[in-house]
């Protein structure tokens, strides 16, 4: 785990997102994904991307496998979870991996 951004402190909340999304007429139907963008705390394990966490390159990331980055790489693994415990009972929302391929030519 590199970083767990604090979604609670967030200004607005997921409902008045999608509220905000759908007053102007936006529609949305059931399984449509929507996002806050990136989240990020105050602290350094708080840092909701990757360049915020190596500092635009400046401080290199140790990762659980003993290797360092200052930026992704082609074959990089990136995993995001997310959990809940809004009504004091833990809600897993499973994991969505993601990996860097090279660029086409």
């Amino acid at each position: 785990m590199v970083s767990r951004p604090p979604f609670r402190q967030m200004y607005w909340t997921p409902a008045q997102q999608l509220a905000h999304l759908t007053v102007n007429g936006a529609s949305l139907r059931t399984g449509d994904l929507f996002a806050s963008g990136t989240v990020s705390g105050s602290k350094p394990d708080e840092l909701g991307s990757f360049l915020e966490l190596a500092w635009n390159g400046d401080r290199p990331v140790a990762l659980s496998d003993g290797s360092v980055r200052t930026f992704l790489i082609d074959g990089d693994e990136v995993v995001i979870t997310a959990r809940s415990n809004g009504s004091g009972v833990p809600i897993g929302f499973g994991e969505v991996p993601g990996r860097v391929l090279p660029a086409r030519s």
